[in-house]
């Protein structure tokens, strides 16, 4: 627990340490907005920052297994000049922004996420200490990620370059048995069989529409979001399609929930009329549900080790998502919670899983 906690810390003190800078900085230039809003609630968009705290565990749905937990600290920058100009962003790395799609487009606003997180993976029986040939094997992943988000009111478009460990490195086992010895749990037996050390590399881009908005009265209003995208890399190579639709009070202006998935951050508000941003708003309540699809070419903690041989089972190449939830706004905070039920990921699993998903982001 101490390795990965240390890391946690470390990397919470560097993202608030980013926000501080963020915020110090001189504002960037307000987006237009057709909407025509005041000059103020623009000026809160665009210097507006967001940190995201994301706890999975499948826990929520009573048991310890599959994908048992994962962790994800976030933080959003404040709105910036077009990448090719903002000063805050170093020199060598804006030619490769600029071969970007969809950057620096006028009427876009742009964000800068960095991304601290880890998951853990484990097979049906964590009480046998022997090699389980048939079952999923032991997994971990810690890694960190850059996120470049282009986006307007309607639209958002994210580009993720994520850079970390599979394998004993990662210190999922450590987390896992040190957490259940100090909540009183059985710990899992075998850790020693998990996928061996592999650096991991992921780049991913997704794009979510805000396709419909209806304001149906009483700042009640109803919003569907699509979704599609697509992720490559040695840990994770797929393509995905999905939506999300909530109805509720003081609906947020954002992209939708956010799970512990590549391309996420979609929380942050994206419009001065999000009630966390409003002076006027200080509660919203609404409830969501959505589903997605992925065609998945490759996954690491299926198929095992890239260049040697690992533990490893046969995956399924189609894997879908079903999710609903509840979201409730408090001044800057959101709070989520997603009940998520995924379908079998590999040839010999028992049963589809069920794991919960609880949100925290805080924008300032």
């Amino acid at each position: 627990m101490f390795g990965i906690a240390s890391c946690l810390r470390a990397g919470a003190l560097l993202l608030l340490f980013a926000a501080l800078l963020a915020l110090a900085a001189s504002p960037a230039q307000a987006a237009e907005r057709g909407s025509g809003e005041a000059s103020g609630a623009a000026s809160d968009a665009s210097t507006a920052s967001t940190l995201i705290l994301i706890e999975e565990n499948d826990f929520f749905a009573g048991t310890d297994e599959h994908y048992t937990n994962g962790i994800k600290l976030s933080w959003v920058s404040g709105d910036l000049l077009t990448y090719a100009q903002d000063e805050r962003l170093p020199d060598f790395v804006l030619p490769y922004l600029q071969l970007l799609p969809f950057v620096n487009e006028a009427g876009q606003q742009y964000n800068v996420g960095l991304s601290l997180g880890q998951n853990m993976y484990t097979p049906g029986d964590t009480g046998v200490s022997t090699y389980q040939p048939d079952d999923r094997p032991y997994a971990g992943w810690t890694y960190f990620s850059l996120a470049l988000h282009a986006k307007t009111p309607r639209q958002l478009d994210s580009f993720e370059t994520t850079l970390g460990i599979v394998g004993p490195s990662a210190r999922a086992g450590e987390t896992q048995n040190n957490y259940h010895t100090m909540m009183g749990f059985k710990r899992a037996q075998g850790w020693e069989h998990q996928i061996h050390d592999e650096p991991g590399l992921m780049l991913s881009w997704q794009r979510t529409l805000r396709a419909a908005r209806v304001d149906i009265g009483r700042d009640v209003a109803w919003d569907f979001l699509p979704r599609f995208g697509a992720t490559a890399g040695n840990v994770l190579t797929q393509a995905s399609l999905g939506f999300e639709t909530r109805l509720g009070l003081n609906l947020p202006w954002d992209f939708g929930t956010s799970l512990i998935t590549p391309g996420g951050g979609v929380s942050a508000p994206a419009d001065p009329e999000d009630p966390r941003l409003r002076r006027d708003t200080a509660f919203g309540l609404h409830l969501f549900a959505g589903a997605e699809g992925r065609a998945v070419a490759r996954n690491i903690f299926l198929d095992g080790n890239t260049w040697e041989h690992s533990p490893s089972v046969t995956k399924k190449n189609f894997v879908a998502d079903l999710s609903a939830g509840i979201g409730l706004v408090l001044g800057v905070t959101k709070l989520t919670y997603t009940h998520v039920y995924r379908t079998e990921e590999y040839d010999g699993q028992k049963s589809p899983q069920m794991f919960g998903s609880v949100s925290l982001s805080v924008t300032f």
